[in-house]
């Protein structure tokens, strides 16, 4: 019979040689690395081994020679049980694969990476990637009808993002679920890394700290650092949202929005246009958010940027020559959006009257951004045509479309005059939405009257578009019908909501607005009004039951491109890639 000491001696052998087959390398299997860029190399090895035990190699050889940095190893990190092998700031020089290798206790782990290079010299001077967050097909189609009109099966006029010259179906899963959300989906653009859900700029790993996980480079930092490019960041959201965080963020958690402003101030773009004041003013004043006491504005005040807070002084102060460095705050939170500015004066419009439209901040940037003389980069993000598809009101998700697509114009326009530019137009990810038919009012009460189908449904009766192709109502008689194939539980009417967004589900026991893209927030169950207004139709979600709005889609997305460089878009393309083309019209690998 085996002893207590000898059992327990050979379960921790077991243990030990069950685990050590699972240590974990980042940079990931299969990642693609730019030349010459950033990044963090750690492993983790499982049941704490010693120091002693551990061997990291790059094609054979130790990786801290490889890479010409000593390696630091922390036993028990965390207080866990695992040795973190790290290797911070790393680069790697030349194009080619590289295999690393991690070994402790008789296992071995292995990954590969593509180490990539780009073409001598630059295609472009200038890089605008334009995102539209939750930009779909029939986003894109709806908005088509509405800006352009459709008669007899055909459109009288196409989208400024339609005609490019170069198009690509672009995959946007991530490294820990088939379907993305804007933190991952926009890692991949600005970086070529996958990530998981809620992180920017960084690897998943066990870390505790959200700022202390695997970091790379990203594109902006890369920018700035070997090009001297001016960086520009224009949003319709909170600028410390996930999709325009990414230019300046490592962190596992998108909602630490104290700390990306400061990452914000530590990369220092030189134009920042966008809402989310409140997380740049300390607690108590002025509705300031800041628990570390810091006025934000003020600093990057000091460090010279000329700030201006509403769509006036915006437009008077970016045209002055002496500005240089631009910091825009237009309104604590989002933005409102097209529908809500132009027409309907919802949302907090009223708190907010002058609010610039993102064609106005794109303008305001190009005069800034085009006094370096090296050229620049620009990340335009439309936000809210997603956050307006998680609140299941189209109409405004569409509209908001028109402005991206107005904003995709003016981006045109500029890189037209010297044909330097590169511009590319993408989504970071798909919602589940589709247009299916017309509803007509004049068909009955119910909603199920009302909605037409194949040849009932013929065509939407909206009114002309005025001269920015926003047609001035959305309240007609025969509408389209747009709907979202992932719901809670809620009361569909079927009909535009002119009185604000629409809230379909709160927390239960809560009032307010309904979750957005943070996956985090969707905890508390989901509560939907008991009874639904005459008309409506009372919709048994298909989503778990915490759901308090609709979700993303693991469909592809389109992206088109237009300018130097363009000709890398073709087929289907993984998102990392995107970060590759960018890399090489830029010529970044130097």
């Amino acid at each position: 019979m085996t002893s207590p000491v000898r059992l327990v001696i050979v379960i921790a052998a077991l243990v030990w040689s069950g685990v050590a087959a699972a240590q974990t390398i980042y940079p990931i299997d299969r990642a693609q690395i730019l030349q010459g860029a950033k990044f963090d190399l750690k492993v983790e090895f499982p049941g704490a081994p010693p120091a002693g035990d551990l061997r990291v190699t790059i094609n054979g050889e130790d990786a801290g020679k490889v890479l010409g940095k000593e390696a630091t190893v922390v036993e028990r990190e965390d207080g866990a049980a695992r040795t973190a092998y790290w290797i911070r700031n790393a680069e790697l020089s030349g194009s080619r694969p590289v295999v690393v290798e991690a070994s402790a206790g008789g296992s071995t782990a292995r990954v590969t990476w593509d180490v990539f290079g780009t073409p001598d010299g630059r295609l472009a001077r200038n890089v605008i990637l334009l995102v539209g967050d939750g930009l779909s097909i029939a986003h894109r189609t709806a908005a088509r009808m509405l800006s352009k009109g459709i008669s007899q099966g055909k459109y009288h006029g196409e989208l400024a993002m339609d005609s490019m010259s170069n198009m690509a179906l672009v995959s946007t899963s991530g490294t820990d679920s088939i379907v993305t959300d804007s933190a991952n989906s926009i890692t991949a653009y600005a970086t070529g890394h996958k990530s998981c859900v809620n992180a920017l700029g960084v690897y998943c790993a066990s870390n505790h700290a959200n700022r202390q996980h695997p970091q790379f480079e990203t594109i902006a930092e890369l920018a700035k650092r070997k090009l001297g490019l001016a960086v520009g960041i224009v949003t319709d959201t909170e600028i410390q949202d996930a999709t325009p965080s990414g230019f300046v963020a490592h962190t596992r958690a998108r909602s630490d929005y104290e700390d990306i402003v400061e990452m914000y101030f530590g990369l220092q773009p030189d134009v920042v246009l966008g809402g989310g004041a409140q997380f740049f003013r300390p607690a108590g004043v002025d509705r300031g958010k800041r628990r570390d006491g810091q006025d934000y504005i003020q600093k990057f005040q000091h460090a010279g940027y000329a700030f201006v807070d509403t769509a006036t002084t915006l437009g008077d102060v970016a045209a002055r020559p002496e500005t240089r460095r631009l910091l825009g705050l237009f309104n604590d939170r989002n933005i409102d959006g097209a529908l809500d500015r132009r027409f309907l004066k919802k949302g907090t419009v009223a708190k907010f009257p002058d609010q610039p439209d993102l064609t106005d901040s794109v303008r305001a940037a190009f005069q800034v951004l085009s006094r370096n003389d090296q050229g620049f980069l620009l990340l335009v993000e439309a936000g809210r045509i997603d956050k307006y598809s998680h609140s299941l009101d189209w109409e405004r998700a569409v509209y908001d479309t028109i402005m991206f697509d107005n904003a995709v114009a003016v981006a045109k326009e500029y890189a037209a005059r010297s044909n330097d530019t590169l511009v590319i137009v993408v989504p970071d990810h798909a919602h589940p939405v589709s247009i299916i038919g017309t509803y007509d009012d004049r068909k009955g009460d119910e909603l199920r009257e009302r909605l037409q189908t194949y040849a009932s449904a013929g065509f939407p009766d909206y009114p002309a578009p005025d001269e920015a192709g926003y047609p001035p109502r959305v309240d007609v008689e025969r509408r389209l019908a747009m709907v979202f194939a992932a719901y809670p539980d809620h009361c569909d009417a079927g009909r535009p909501h002119l009185d604000g967004e629409n809230v379909p589900t709160i927390a239960a026991g809560a009032a307010g607005e309904s979750a957005g893209d943070r996956p985090g927030e969707k905890a508390a169950a989901a509560e939907t009004p008991t009874y639904c207004a005459p008309g409506e139709a009372r919709k048994i979600g298909n989503l778990p039951i915490t759901a308090r709005s609709g979700v993303h889609a693991a469909d592809d997305v389109l992206l088109t491109a237009d300018g130097p460089g363009a000709d890398a878009f073709r087929g289907r393309v993984d998102n990392t890639y995107v970060f590759r083309a960018i890399a090489r019209a830029l010529g970044l690998a130097k």
